[in-house]
């Protein structure tokens, strides 16, 4: 798959969705012009953002119908389960845009977001983070792009207790599955004009499990010559990233499942928040792009909740499904209601908004 044909990818703020020959959607219009997306809306806050997504793209005519997605989980065999409904949606439709969801506490559930990277074979993560304009931030001109191994590392899941107060948890890397995903990276840095990527590691200390993802990095970088590939131990990156963002803006970061899942979250913090950062789960096959925030059940239904990113996750799809002209659109419309206000930006973004209001202005923007 992906190996059929290149497309050219244009520079906005959140085109970095996929690259070039590896992760290419390959789904159908169906009779009637339309593409078919599967809609998993999620908890707490999710049915209401997921509606001011409906509400937008029926504004912005996108031609997209939605198919809801119920993944209520299913604890079969000890295994945590999705319904086959959902698995057949997904697989048919090729693409999927996901609302925040909550995991069952206490009843012996795996991680739902874990459970449909492993479902869906989505070896890679893709985080990219930039400063929006007119909306102030301790840090300016960030750029960065991250991409993250996600299907093993320490999410692995292969835990057990030895004696009673002594718990072992194994950290599984795999050269196939860190080959594929530091592929994905030197080919998305390709793609969209990033002349370096940054292999980020804690090998130091981690000789066998890190020093595997070095070796293969090290041992696919002559298939890139164009590509300056380098190497950078994991705190030192953390201090650097967080005193000058800058020093990241031409590169692509990559990095083992861990250190991604706490790094990219520190990379929306230079933003402003998970409540703007895009986020799209790479498969061979199926890719879903999701709002990586979290269900927020304390204000589920009050009206508070910001949309925003799940919007600009969901223009990553749309460029993912070369949708660009659309997702131009909506984008365009998001970051100039955001940039117009605190009476048009939500709580959480130091603004007085509603759900409501906001998705109104996003209309009246388009």
């Amino acid at each position: 798959m992906f190996r059929q044909y290149s497309r050219a990818i244009r520079s906005t703020p959140f085109t970095r969705s996929y690259a070039t020959n590896v992760a290419q959607f390959l789904g159908q219009k169906n009779s009637n012009g339309k593409y078919t997306v599967s809609f998993i809306e999620g908890d707490g806050i999710g049915v209401e953002i997921s509606d001011a997504v409906k509400q937008i793209y029926a504004a912005a005519d996108v031609p997209i119908e939605w198919e809801s997605c119920d993944v209520t989980p299913l604890f079969i065999n000890g295994k945590t389960t999705l319904p086959q409904q959902a698995v057949d949606s997904i697989n048919k439709n090729l693409v999927a845009l996901k609302g925040p969801l909550a995991t069952p506490v206490g009843k012996g559930h795996q991680s739902l977001n874990l459970t449909l990277r492993r479902t869906f074979n989505l070896f890679a993560n893709v985080r990219p983070c930039k400063s929006i304009q007119g909306y102030k931030t301790p840090y300016e001109n960030v750029d960065t792009v991250l991409i993250r191994e996600n299907t093993e590392g320490e999410y692995s899941g292969i835990e057990h207790t030895i004696v009673p107060g002594v718990v072992q948890s194994i950290k599984l890397i795999t050269k196939v599955a860190s080959e594929r995903c530091i592929r994905y990276a030197f080919e998305y840095a390709r793609s969209v004009g990033r002349k370096e990527v940054l292999v980020v590691h804690k090998a130091s200390i981690m000789k066998l499990s890190d020093g595997l993802f070095v070796k293969t990095a090290e041992e696919l970088a002559s298939e890139y010559p164009e590509i300056k590939l380098s190497f950078e131990l994991l705190d030192n990156t953390s201090l650097k990233l967080c005193t000058d963002p800058s020093d990241y803006k031409s590169l692509v970061m990559v990095m083992p499942n861990l250190y991604g899942d706490i790094m990219s979250d520190l990379s929306s913090g230079l933003i402003g928040g998970l409540g703007l950062t895009p986020s799209g789960n790479m498969g061979d096959k199926v890719s879903i792009f999701e709002a990586v925030h979290g269900s927020a059940p304390d204000i589920a239904g009050k009206n508070l909740a910001n949309p925003t990113a799940l919007l600009l996750s969901s223009c990553m799809m749309l460029r993912h499904m070369s949708l660009n002209s659309y997702a131009d659109k909506i984008e365009n419309s998001v970051l100039k209601t955001i940039a117009s206000g605190p009476e048009h930006r939500t709580k959480d973004l130091k603004g007085t908004s509603s759900t409501s209001n906001f998705t109104e202005q996003v209309i009246k923007n388009l």
